[in-house]
């Protein structure tokens, strides 16, 4: 199939927005696709890869947005197919986003024993031979991805969760914009296009009186915002987003990821994100905003 919907005739409805999920076995593809089926998606799992042109082409005015499971095993993969289908989607007037579930090593065997599912490029060897096999299949299908979200620490209901503040009315094909906060202890987000280091400044940690809270308290954010560097920093960091959202925009990007840590990822980049998520939207922005390191597995005791 070699048509890429250059050609279309004058005044030809618009194609719909594509959302390509692949990644590794058992980092919940599955649990993807049906989440966007549940937020208005047409949704298809394994579908060939040679058809996927013939499929986008839409006969409605309002076409309905496209999520598409590519696998290892689906018919035609491989990580160049991929890629040529990816190039010529992106061309489209839709446009598509590649999504790459990633996890790690020792997550995913425990999910192969836990379910006792073979792995499919293993079937008669154990979960690591079959993991490190896909892991080199698909490390360039990773590098072209628009979002690359790490299920490690996701049980299926964080996954829905996350998937729905991405895509959520993303059907217009909107730029999805997403703030996250982050503890750098735990690492720095794997899909993030802008990283700030929020460590410079006050930290409400070493108050004993503000400790357990957090960024989302209006009494951290006013410590925090009664640092000598706050006012400049916030006002030139938005004025910064607001220049550059526009543009990413106008070049076609589909996702944009702005990442904010500190040493708890709990009060300072916690703060900033709220803030700033809340300047952006005054702007017109719909902004999804994850803190990722407050919640259940959190420890409030965490230098912030």
């Amino acid at each position: 199939m070699t048509d890429h919907g250059d050609d279309s005739p004058k005044g030809a409805a618009a194609a719909p927005l594509v959302v390509l999920v692949t990644g590794l076995s058992g980092a919940g593809r599955t649990t993807v696709i049906n989440t966007l089926e549940d937020l208005g998606f047409e949704a298809l799992d394994n579908f060939p890869l040679s058809l996927i042109d013939r499929l986008v082409r839409s006969e409605s005015a309002e076409p309905r947005p496209i999520a598409i499971g590519i696998e290892t095993r689906t018919r035609g993969f491989s990580a160049r197919a991929l890629s040529d289908t990816i190039d010529r989607l992106r061309a489209r007037s839709g446009g598509a986003v590649l999504v790459f579930l990633d996890c790690n090593d020792e997550v995913l065997i425990s999910r192969f024993n836990e379910t006792r599912r073979r792995h499919p490029l293993a079937p008669e060897e154990d979960p690591a031979t079959g993991i490190a096999r896909e892991r080199d299949i698909l490390g360039e299908v990773s590098a072209r991805a628009d979002m690359v979200i790490d299920t490690s620490a996701l049980n299926p209901h964080a996954l829905r969760a996350e998937i729905t503040r991405r895509f959520s009315g993303r059907g217009s094909g909107d730029m999805a914009v997403s703030i996250q906060s982050f503890a750098y202890k735990r690492g720095v987000p794997h899909d993030a296009n802008l990283v700030l280091d929020c460590r410079f400044l006050r930290n409400p940690y070493w108050d004993p009186d503000l400790r357990t809270l957090d960024g989302r308290d209006p009494r951290i954010q006013g410590f925090v915002r009664e640092d000598p560097l706050f006012e400049a920093f916030f006002e030139n960091l938005c004025e910064m987003l607001l220049m550059l959202l526009p543009a990413y925009k106008a070049e076609g990007k589909a996702y944009f990821c702005l990442a904010l840590g500190c040493t708890g990822g709990r009060h300072r980049s916690v703060t900033v994100g709220t803030l700033a998520a809340d300047r952006l939207r005054g702007a017109g922005w719909t902004v999804a905003l994850r803190h990722r390191d407050i919640g259940p597995d959190s420890k409030s005791g965490s230098a912030g």
